[in-house]
């Protein structure tokens, strides 16, 4: 016990140093919650392993800034507890001040909603997988958390007989179901809504009959909901590109930063690239460890890549017009001052499934 107190306290330290402050508020609810009590059945290792209780490293990984994988299908992972800093982020979003109702959108392992209790608020967490929602429940309960409610249900119905001040979603939608904006009361809706192959957090704002708009929070990656949450719309962009399916790129234009953006700064082009052309993706490049910024072709198999250093890779039947595609989105980006996420702002307009619509991106501006 006192080494996961030890780990738990070095954790909220490395978090508030980490470029994500943590208020007095967060900092009492991270250090008050145990995370290793979400996660008693083990996660997943980034070789493939799997960590269980037992293991030596256990408690050590548990207190990483790290996403823990808790259930996959086949290869595919299926629910986690997210990287502690993107639930920092997406927390302060919240604002929630003590006695708030919050409904969330994906259960997990049930530790986000526990440090929404912890923060004062009153929680109805829903999650489509059974399996899921009834271990969060059981971790919750373990860890001697009140004021939250687990349900296994549909996401995108949320908790038809309720009403909140806020909506926490924490998987990847494509767009924001309308009962959520019905069932809040002047309230918003903090989301990771898919763009350009990633899910930048979104907050979203307006009534289930509109109008709605969003301003970006930061960006982000999720494993993706199931149902008409990703329902597929008229301005949707390819999904990622797998790794190895862009093989045959070439250099068609050179660095033009000599130092490479940013991580952040680099998300920063990515939006923007996003908004100006709707064949941008993510995609896994061979002798890159990170994913990379691509305008995919039509067959999957072609387009451009743009690196951090502002380089241009092209390939396939198109790849003149991809690269060129690619040198006027950096050139416009450069020419907007190199605008950050956080100055978009989002018109939203009704799409996906005529029986379950969803409210999708669909107009941008910069402030």
């Amino acid at each position: 016990m006192r080494d996961a107190e030890r780990l738990r306290r070095r954790y909220v330290e490395d978090l508030d140093r980490g470029g994500v402050p943590l208020d007095p508020a967060l900092a009492a609810a991270f250090a008050a919650v145990p995370r290793e009590a979400f996660v008693v059945d083990g996660f997943q290792r980034r070789d493939g392993g799997w960590v269980t209780p037992g293991d030596g490293d256990f408690l050590d990984i548990v207190y990483r800034d790290d996403v823990l994988v808790t259930k996959v299908a086949g290869n595919t992972p299926v629910s986690s507890s997210s990287q502690p800093s993107l639930m920092v982020l997406m927390l302060a979003a919240l604002a929630l001040r003590p006695g708030m109702r919050v409904l969330e959108i994906g259960a997990g392992t049930g530790y986000n909603a526990a440090l929404m209790a912890a923060l004062g608020a009153r929680v109805t967490s829903v999650d489509v997988q059974r399996d899921v929602a009834d271990r969060a429940r059981a971790a919750l309960a373990q860890a001697h958390i009140d004021g939250v409610r687990v349900v296994h249900g549909d996401g995108y119905a949320g908790a038809p007989d309720e009403r909140f001040d806020r909506v926490i979603v924490t998987v990847g939608v494509a767009g924001v179901s309308p009962r959520w904006l019905a069932q809040l009361d002047d309230g918003f809706v903090v989301v990771p809504v898919q763009h350009a192959g990633t899910h930048p957090v979104l907050s979203v704002r307006g009534a289930a009959d509109g109008p709605v708009v969003a301003t970006a929070i930061c960006p982000a990656g999720f494993m993706s909901a199931a149902g008409p949450l990703t329902a597929h719309h008229a301005g949707a962009h390819p999904e990622p590109a797998s790794a190895g399916s862009l093989s045959g790129l070439a250099e068609a234009a050179g660095a033009r930063w000599r130092s490479p953006l940013s991580s952040l700064a680099y998300r920063d082009l990515w939006y923007a690239a996003g908004v100006w052309h709707r064949r941008a993706t993510y995609a896994a490049l061979a002798g890159l460890d990170h994913g990379c910024l691509v305008l995919l072709d039509a067959d999957r198999t072609g387009g451009a890549a743009i690196l951090p250093d502002g380089a241009v890779l092209a390939g396939g039947a198109q790849a003149r017009q991809y690269a060129a595609d690619a040198i006027e989105v950096l050139d416009r980006w450069e020419s907007a001052g190199r605008p950050p996420l956080r100055s978009w702002r989002i018109g939203l307009d009704l799409g996906g499934q005529p029986d379950a619509p969803i409210w999708v991106p669909a107009r941008w501006d910069l402030a």
